[in-house]
């Protein structure tokens, strides 16, 4: 861990509880790298990332006195940003397309030894170019666990819908996939 060499993480959420600035800058200089990651997965762009893990830390500071110790500091954190991103896109950007189930579609199969080679920062760029609704419904539930219940409460959709997008997202990365399995063979797409 980052910590000063003097303080625990429980010391400095301690701290950070009573207000003392220096405690929630250390705070954040510990957090903000891997929290940044998480806001980017919602963002359009690393300026909006930005914007969304500066409005997360100011609710993670104003929730302090709210968080009991149970499960990992981090985990609570992380949960704050993506809320905070998701309210975030809510107030800035148009809200998700709704595509009903029974127009999800079929979904190609993609070879696995394509998708095996894919670089994490190549796929969490398609990811980013996915369109609104689909990234927030793919990210909660792929990458954050949340069920299609607890997507359809955070996100105001039914889970029916929330089914959908993650079907429509899945299908537009494997074509995506499929796409630069052709470009690194050589084959014509």
């Amino acid at each position: 861990m980052f910590l000063e060499p003097n303080y625990t993480i429980h010391q400095l959420i301690d701290r950070c509880r009573a207000g003392e600035r220096k405690a929630q800058e250390l705070l954040y200089k510990q957090f903000a790298g891997k929290m940044l990651g998480v806001c980017m997965r919602y963002a359009t762009d690393r300026m909006e990332a930005e914007d969304m893990l500066q409005n997360g830390f100011i609710r993670v500071f104003q929730k302090m006195q709210g968080y009991r110790g149970d499960g990992s500091f981090e985990g609570w954190v992380r949960r704050i940003m993506v809320h905070s991103s998701i309210e975030y896109y809510r107030k800035h950007h148009k809200m998700m397309q709704v595509v009903d189930i029974d127009e999800a579609g079929h979904e190609p199969s993609v070879n696995p030894i394509a998708s095996a080679n894919l670089d994490a920062k190549v796929l969490m760029g398609m990811i980013q170019q996915l369109a609104p609704g689909y990234r927030i419904v793919f990210n909660l539930y792929a990458l954050e666990g949340y069920s299609h219940k607890e997507i359809a409460e955070i996100v105001g959709i039914t889970e029916g819908a929330s089914k959908s997008q993650l079907s429509r997202a899945r299908t537009i990365l494997k074509e995506q996939i499929a796409k630069m399995e052709g470009k690194s063979y050589g084959y014509a797409g």
